[in-house]
């Protein structure tokens, strides 16, 4: 089992923590990027759009009649033969999610949490008691235990049973 330090709000070290190989053991690269895949699907915004035949302006008048005038028959002005006419199988809006498995999720989880300890990016910190809620606090308090541009903070509570 590996183990990791534990910090406090100063970046002193308080402890141990031992970690499970279950969910820090070894990094799916796949299914971390398979994961990565439907979350960024997920947020396109998929408003993408053309005018059919039905959604250009224009009379739906038909232009001449059909007999005795020598010209191909015609119906609509929009036709899509026409210029300015519609778009025929353009793209229309949709959303671009798809279902994910929780389990797939679950494990993408795992190996994310695993590529960081790996890496030496995973940091625990025993409580964030603070006496005001101030961005200054906080900022020092990361600043202490050396993170640098992003973070994740997942609170985990003690039920003390």
């Amino acid at each position: 089992m590996a183990t990791i330090d534990i910090h406090d709000l100063s970046g002193a070290k308080v402890g141990t923590l031992e970690l499970a190989d279950e969910v820090f053991g070894a990094v799916n690269e796949d299914l971390l990027w398979e994961a990565i895949k439907q979350y960024r699907a997920a947020q396109r915004a998929g408003t993408h759009a053309t005018k059919n035949k039905k959604l250009v302006s224009g009379a739906g008048k038909k232009l001449w009649k059909q007999k005795g005038t020598g010209r191909a028959r015609v119906g609509s002005i929009r036709s899509p033969l026409w210029r300015h006419g519609g778009t025929v199988h353009g793209p229309q809006p949709r959303s671009y999610e798809y279902a994910f498995p929780r389990k797939k999720l679950l494990g993408a989880l795992r190996s994310a949490l695993a590529s960081k300890f790996a890496d030496g990016k995973l940091v625990v910190v025993n409580a964030f008691n603070v006496k005001e809620p101030k961005s200054k606090q906080f900022r020092e308090a990361l600043d202490s235990l050396k993170v640098d541009s992003t973070a994740v903070l997942v609170e985990v509570p003690n039920h003390g049973n």
